[in-house]
């Protein structure tokens, strides 16, 4: 796939948006766009904000949405420049700088003019205006993103603008080119390439850790003066930090008080107090010199471990003016060897793992390789589902467990080899991590955690997640039942989202709102009136619909629950900050509706709901066996097993269990352990590893 066929597919995906949510295909285009930011780490979170209008003077503002970043304070606002024509066309650097204006503009009239008052409440630039206003005072940078169907010019470098009340400020241009070098590159984000030359001339201080060095990795020690790694963190961002890290750290937000003491009570002692911070880069640059070896560039550096140390120098020098001069940061730097874009990420997120490990982050956190997500990839790739709409075949949910992964698919295939591949994977029955935990969280009663955004909302499912694995022996109740009610749920979120916005009520705002908040109540609903039954998910899985019955109570639901989170008398004015509250949900879970008596045909019964689990976690248990014995007769040799059996001999580390499971392991492929074998088997060889164990 080239960059002219993706924008071709993402147009044409913007038209089928557009006519599908009636929203208008500039209003796709910006939530397409925003999309794939997201998925690229570019942007947190996202909410739609339209609104156009003129003020003072004759001015131009516009918005056409928003992000705020709790860690690092910066508000994004999003402006569109949409051509639903499909000619070629070029954003010169005038049209570029009337756009930045009217988005500056419109900052400026929302916190000096009386806009607050002239926007009608049930808009969500209302809720837009009033966020702009509460963060003033802790807004550390403003960002400006021109979305565009355009080309950008060769001519623009750079836009003209250093601040925005006040506050310091940039403006990026993304068309779709660029949109298309960042999803389609192999990490599938965006890449940051910083060269410390620009703010140190002779670069930071560094030792090679030459003995620590493998095939892998290189290994280097630093001394990172604080005003450079304050000013690389003002100039990136939360963008600095390793995703996984990135998505904990936003959750806790609290910059660190015991390192703000020690900024601006003993700044000289800060090196000897502080733990440093760990960094990863893809490749550097060194200068060798008389007076020792330094840091001069790094491409694809992310910090995996220090991010509170970082945002706490930089929120010192803003907010206490403190003065960084003497404070001198230690950085163990990794830089990553290997080629294979999978297997480095891997090793990125097994450095970060462990950096973290004395820290409250769990491995959650680092959910893409966690087993739970392989596990459902899997599913999505063996499952198929059932014909629809006079198809003549059955198609697959593409699970995305890894960023990009559904246009890593497509970018080698030819014409015909892609044709097919979106046959049995078409693009809306793709399914991503976040999607997966907000349909999951939706159904679990927490539309209020939903609400608060993608990122935040992924990392209580991941909690959760993680810990229900541990718990349920392997996470046996993670099996193709859930997938398959995971898939049903997501199915009935889609049609919601597009039922709303055909709604004769709706007023182009807080659909997502109204959306997780209407299942969420559909599901409270049906524990009450129908007590010991449930939704029978795996019905609709099978049909690959949403029953009309199911249908006709979410469209009376969502009516309801779309005049409540809107009430006048709601607790909190700001209808989006008020979504995000658990006491939205209690007052929401208040609203009376009596069900269909039909609904009662789409309901399963507790016993026969409780049989069908049984059998699903039976099934599982099976095939995790099957894995299990995979891994450890085919990916160990019985060699491997014969020298962790005398090293954990040795260190008399093992039961006489474990022991005769490995006599048998050292047979294979003559013996084959059990299933239980082969998971005791795994247990000690983790063991054995933590040891010091090397296979």
């Amino acid at each position: 796939m080239d960059v002219q066929e993706f924008r071709k597919d993402f147009m044409e995906n913007v038209r089928a948006e557009a006519a599908a949510t009636g929203e208008g295909s500039c209003a796709s285009f910006v939530s397409s766009f925003a999309e794939y930011l997201q998925e690229a780490e570019v942007l947190m979170d996202f909410t739609a904000s339209y609104f156009e209008g003129t003020g003072k003077r004759n001015r131009k503002l516009r918005v056409d949405g928003y992000a705020f970043d709790e860690f690092d304070k910066t508000m994004t606002l999003v402006i569109a420049d949409f051509d639903s024509s499909d000619k070629d066309s070029i954003i010169t650097r005038t049209q570029a700088t009337q756009l930045q204006e009217r988005l500056a503009y419109f900052v400026d009239q929302a916190l000096n003019s009386s806009l607050h008052r002239e926007i009608e409440m049930s808009r969500a630039c209302s809720d837009l205006v009033d966020l702009l206003r509460e963060k003033r005072t802790i807004t550390r940078k403003y960002q400006l993103f021109i979305f565009t169907t355009s080309s950008m010019s060769a001519a623009i470098k750079t836009l003209d603008i250093t601040e925005v009340d006040g506050v310091s400020a940039e403006c990026q241009i993304w068309d779709i080119e660029r949109l298309f070098k960042v999803c389609g590159s192999d990490a599938g984000r965006s890449i940051i390439e910083i060269d410390f030359s620009e703010y140190t001339a002779k670069g930071i201080p560094c030792i090679e850790a030459s003995d620590t060095n493998t095939n892998d990795f290189k290994s280097y020690l630093c001394i990172i003066p604080g005003v450079l790694l304050a000013d690389i963190y003002d100039r990136y961002g939360s963008a600095l930090l390793e995703g996984n890290v990135r998505s904990f750290l936003s959750t806790k937000v609290a910059v660190n008080k015991k390192i703000r003491g020690t900024i601006l009570q003993c700044p000289e002692r800060f090196f000897a107090y502080n733990n440093g911070i760990s960094a990863t880069a893809m490749s550097i640059k060194t200068n060798v010199t008389t007076q020792g070896n330094f840091l001069m560039g790094a491409m694809d550096f992310q910090i995996i471990n220090g991010g509170q140390t970082t945002a706490s120098l930089s929120s010192a020098r803003y907010r206490d003016k403190a003065d960084l001069s003497q404070i001198f940061v230690q950085m163990k730097l990794t830089v990553i060897e290997r080629s294979l874009e999978d297997e480095a990420t891997e090793l990125v997120q097994n450095i970060s793992r462990s950096s973290n490990s004395q820290n409250k982050v769990s491995d959650a956190d680092f959910f893409s390789t966690h087993p739970f997500h392989v596990r459902m990839e899997k599913f999505s790739q063996r499952l198929y589902a059932r014909a629809v709409g006079g198809a003549q075949f059955e198609t697959k949910w593409f699970y995305e467990r890894a960023r990009g992964q559904y246009l890593q698919k497509q970018m080698r295939l030819t014409l015909s080899e892609k044709k097919k591949f979106l046959l049995q994977n078409p693009k809306n029955q793709l399914i991503t991590k976040t999607d997966l935990a907000k349909v999951r969280n939706t159904w679990k009663g927490l539309p209020h955690i939903v609400s608060r955004g993608a990122q935040t909302n992924f990392a209580t499912f991941a909690e959760a997640t993680d810990k229900e694995w541990a718990e349920t022996d392997n996470g046996v109740i993670f099996n193709e039942r859930y997938w398959q009610e995971s898939v049903a749920l997501m199915l009935i979120f889609r049609y919601t989202e597009t039922m709303v916005s055909h709604q004769s009520w709706y007023t182009q705002s807080y659909r997502a709102n109204i959306v997780t908040y209407s299942i969420a109540l559909l599901r409270e609903l049906i524990m009450m009136q129908y007590s010991g039954m449930g939704l029978d998910l795996a019905s609709i899985w099978a049909r690959q619909s949403v029953p009309a019955h199911v249908v006709l109570a979410l469209t009376s639901i969502s009516e309801l629950v779309y005049n409540k989170l809107t009430d006048q008398s709601r607790k909190v004015e700001n209808v989006t900050q008020w979504c995000k509250r658990e006491a939205c949900w209690d007052s929401v879970k208040r609203i009376r509706f009596v069900l269909p008596t039909e609904i009662k045909d789409c309901l399963i019964g507790k016993e026969e709901k409780k049989i069908a689990e049984r059998e699903a976690k039976a099934d599982q248990r099976v095939i995790s066996g099957v894995e299990v014995q995979a891994k450890v007769c085919t990916e160990i040799t019985s060699a491997q097993w014969d020298a962790v059996m005398q090293f954990a001999m040795s260190k008399r580390m093992i039961t006489p269990d474990e022991n005769t499971a490995l006599r048998i392991a050292c047979q294979i492929p003559k013996k084959i352990p059990t299933p239980v074998q082969s998971k005791k088997l795994l247990e000690v060889l983790e063991r054995v590893q933590e040891e010091g164990f090397k296979l």
